[in-house]
Formats: structure tokens, C-alpha cells, sequence
């Protein structure tokens, strides 16, 4: 079943605005109310306001929704969903935390097992990035929307510009690194780091640590649309998404080739 895309595009937009709107209070606040999650992560007040705007605006449009800070669906379940909500209510709680900015509101549309439409939205830029799948990405600042392009580089390039943490590289990382001449490690928190690769701002994004399908699978569309590619450490093989196990393995976020 194909679907009209445009309309829920609208829908996904308003949700991560007005999620945004209540993190931005709640931030402004200072009041986080920080709890730890089964695996030690952090929850905030933050993250629980901007899911409930989030569903209260997606549910209208009868799609089911995979939330983050939602119920757990079982693989039984979600595996009979042709189009599904993927959502992320506040990507980088930790970064939230620190007060730092860079965090991310994240919706994607997911058909079987690919993202087909995302929306990002870090709430503190006041800029809003979206993709359809086959239409483009772009981002709005303020009133101007400007179409977004990934770098077009080779990878043997010098000096390429690449996404990774400065004080907590993985070995695998630091291994993989070491195939380049003289690079710029350029670092952000949340799915920033995705759009410094869909805006050309950075070449590169290796990501050898742990993530969760909800963390990249709006931003996924953006870079694809962008003239990038979201693989596995192959180069070749698309990041899927709807795995019983919904913890992504190791991938890398490249320019056009």
C-alpha cells in the first residue's frame, strides 16, 4: 500500500515543534526531575512532556507509533506493520542535561523496514530539517528553506572533516581513523551529527558504539535525500530498520560518492 507522504510530513513538522516548545520550557526551568532508566540512562521531565505532545499530535493519523518512552511492543507485533511512527522525544538527554544545546527532537516515518520520511528538530537552533524519501532534504532557518547537500569527496581525500567524539573515541573508531591522512574530527551531540554530514559542514560520520533505531532513523532519510548513505561498516549495506533486536549495529554516514 503506497501512502501520501506530504500530509503526514505536516503532521511529523508540528509534532516536533510543539515537542520542542515543551522541552524548551522545561529546559528554561531548570527543573529536570532526573530519574535513571533500567540501563542507567538518564530520563527527564523533558523527555516525558515532549513524548506525550509527540503522540497526542501523531496519533491522528492512525499509523501505529514506536516511541522511545513509549510501551514495548512486542517484535510479534510490530513486525505486521507496513508504516510506522519511529520516534525519539529528545535525542541526547544526556546533552540536555548539561545544558550544552545539542539535542534533537526525532520522528520518522518507517515502510517495513526503511525510513521513508524524517523530521529533526533541535529545539535550541530553532532549526527544522525533514526529508521524504525521492523528494530532497531540506532545513528551515527562521523563514528560509534551503535544500540540503552532502559533500562530494573521495574518501582518500586529505583533511576530510569527521564526525566523532574527542574524549570518548572507541578503539574501533581510533582503528578506522587511521585509514585517513590528516582529518578534522568536528563533534556534536545527538542527531547532529548526521545533519553536519546532510549539510556539508562534515564529510564523515563513523559510528562504532552503541545505538538504538530510534536515534538515526529520521535523520537517515535526511542524509539519504542529501545525496549520502547510512551503511554498515561494509560501505555497501543500508542500516534496516524493524529489527527484532532494535539495537543498531556498527554503521557509517557518507557523503556522495
Amino acid at each position: 500500500m503506497s501512502m501520501d507522504l506530504d500530509p503526514l510530513l505536516e503532521i511529523a513538522k508540528n509534532a516536533c515543534l510543539a515537542a520542542g516548545d515543551e522541552i524548551i520550557k522545561i529546559y528554561e526551568s531548570g527543573d529536570f526531575s532526573i530519574e535513571a532508566k533500567a540501563d542507567n540512562s538518564p530520563l527527564t521531565l523533558a523527555d516525558k512532556a515532549a513524548h506525550s505532545t509527540i503522540v497526542s499530535v501523531l496519533k491522528s493519523s492512525g499509523i501505529p507509533i514506536l516511541s522511545e518512552e513509549g510501551r514495548d511492543v512486542s517484535y510479534e507485533e510490530r513486525s505486521k506493520w507496513e508504516y510506522f511512527w519511529m520516534v525519539d522525544p529528545l535525542d541526547g538527554t544526556k546533552e540536555f542535561i548539561k545544558k550544552n544545546g545539542e539535542f534533537t527532537v526525532n520522528i520518522a516515518l518507517i515502510h517495513w523496514n526503511s525510513p521513508v520520511l524524517g523530521v529533526v528538530y533541535p529545539p535550541i537552533l530553532k532549526e527544522l530539517y525533514w526529508a521524504i524519501g525521492g523528494s530532497g532534504a531540506f532545513v528551515q532557518k527562521a523563514e528560509n528553506v534551503l535544500e540540503l547537500k552532502t559533500t562530494k569527496v573521495g574518501l582518500e581525500q586529505q583533511g576530510l572533516k569527521i564526525v566523532a567524539s574527542r574524549s570518548h573515541m572507541s578503539p574501533e573508531t581510533k582503528e578506522y581513523l587511521e585509514r585517513f591522512e590528516n582529518p578534522e574530527i568536528v563533534s556534536r551531540g545527538s542527531s547532529l551529527k548526521f545533519l553536519l554530514v546532510a549539510s556539508g559542514e562534515a564529510d564523515l560520520y563513523p559510528r562504532f558504539g552503541p545505538t538504538m533505531e530510534w536515534d538515526t532513523a529520521a535523520a537517515h532519510v535526511i542524509v539519504e535525500e542529501a545525496g549520502g548513505s547510512v551503511t554498515l561498516k561494509d560501505h555497501l549495506t543500508p542500516l534496516s530498520y524493524n529489527k527484532k533486536d532494535l539495537l543498531n549495529p556498527y554503521f557509517i554516514v557518507l557523503p556522495s560518492q
